[in-house]
């Protein structure tokens, strides 16, 4: 889907005399760290339950699995503020929560799916059925199914980005299968014996699936451990950060605002109701679309009010930019300390419509008024926001900060060409 990069020019005003942005720098990097290293416990304990489930493949341990994905994408998902404003988040992030994916490329797909395209010659390569095959001209040796070949070899193999073999969601894949309910409720129905070891084997190939799942987990893990380093007090990105304060809070205002406005706003929710596609959902296999723009819209709010709740419940918190904008113009703050909230109460309402029956998938549906509204309620939340985040800017003394567009908010009608 094609995206624009959006300038957003704002006029130079002289910079006033601020609080310590030092520290408001250091209380964003703090947050980093730790949302980083919550990833990678909430990932350790995946991995766990995948361990169990290989060795013991059951409803229950299926079932475990997938509880422990989504719990893993709550920390996570909080993280996504600090792409777009700091490289190597944005240079490393494809990794692990590209999407969206053609799923064939993995492991069996249901008939309707198709094979390959002129787009994806590899949109139904099935690795988990083929221990060898050709890519790109090359040959393949596939017999052992490692993080290497999924890393080197698979991921956006022939530089097609759907040919998604890494991260969460090609993990949600493994664990749910496609969703095949369209608009309608519910989410994908793999089934354990898609791991037997024995002759309860469903679907083939049952030791490959495991392996990839496995190599999957295992990459997500060192993949998360290698970014939580780098937030460390000697690590990469806080000292990238720390080393031009300015830019560093000019960061923290490109990451808030890309994810609110082109993002969050444009690619992850107005776009799947221009198209009404359930496949545009973010967590499409498991439905568990809500939570993520929840969690999504809560990292932003964490990274402007230099707090964030931990996975064991204590707080890291410290100056923040919120004080820094109130401390030039403190109508400024107050007006998006409002947005803010105002967002988090909109994409609140669609988490408790999902998580009381009314899914995503449901509210995506041609026709479906009442789900229209509610993602649009928090879409335009979202735009609103980001004009705060703007005005922001320009109360810093900023001159031109460029936030993430999309087509389904700047250019609506390229959508359909």
């Amino acid at each position: 889907m094609k995206r624009t990069m959006t300038a957003i020019a704002l006029g130079m005003a002289a910079s006033p005399a601020l609080a310590d942005k030092a520290a408001v720098l250091d209380t964003y990097a703090d947050i980093a760290q730790a949302g980083y290293e919550d990833s990678l416990i909430k990932a350790q304990e995946l991995k766990a339950a995948v361990e169990a489930l290989l060795a013991d493949p059951s409803p229950d341990t299926l079932a475990a699995a997938r509880t422990a994905w989504l719990e893993s994408r709550v920390p996570y998902q909080q993280t996504e503020a600090y792409r777009f404003g700091n490289a190597i988040v944005d240079d490393w992030e494809g990794k692990v929560n590209a999407w969206p994916l053609d799923e064939g490329l993995i492991d069996y797909v249901d008939a309707t799916y198709g094979g390959a395209t002129d787009e994806n010659l590899y949109a139904a390569l099935n690795v988990v059925a083929n221990p060898a095959f050709t890519l790109s001209g090359v040959e393949i040796d596939a017999s052992e199914i490692t993080p290497a070949l999924l890393e080197d070899q698979l991921h956006e193999a022939d530089a097609v980005e759907a040919n998604v073999a890494t991260g969460y969601h090609a993990i949600e894949f493994l664990l749910w299968g496609q969703d095949l309910n369209g608009t309608e409720p519910g989410a994908g129905s793999r089934v354990w014996t898609d791991y037997a070891l024995d002759d309860a084997c469903t679907n083939g190939n049952c030791d490959r699936r495991g392996e990839y799942l496995q190599a999957a987990t295992d990459l997500l893990i060192s993949d998360l451990e290698w970014m939580a380093a780098q937030w460390t007090d000697d690590g990469e990105a806080r000292t990238t950060l720390m080393s031009n304060e300015d830019a560093g809070i000019v960061a923290m205002l490109t990451g808030m605002g890309s994810l609110s406005y082109g993002e969050q706003a444009g690619e992850r929710m107005k776009l799947g109701v221009m198209l009404n596609d359930p496949e545009e959902e973010h967590d499409c296999f498991s439905d568990n679309t809500h939570n993520s723009h929840y969690y999504d819209g809560l990292g932003i709010r964490n990274v402007y009010m230099g707090e964030y709740v931990r996975i064991d419940g204590s707080v890291v918190s410290g100056p923040s930019l919120s004080e820094l904008v109130a401390e030039a113009d403190a109508d400024v703050d107050s007006a998006l300390r409002a947005d803010l909230n105002q967002t988090m109460i909109e994409l609140g309402q669609i988490k408790a419509a999902a998580e009381a029956g009314f899914s995503y998938d449901q509210m995506l549906a041609r026709g479906n008024a009442a789900g229209e509204d509610l993602i649009m309620s928090a879409v335009n939340a979202l735009v609103t926001q980001t004009r705060s985040i703007e005005r922001a800017v320009s109360a810093l003394g900023l001159d031109q900060i460029g936030f993430e567009g999309s087509d389904s908010l700047d250019n609506p009608d390229a959508v359909f060409q």
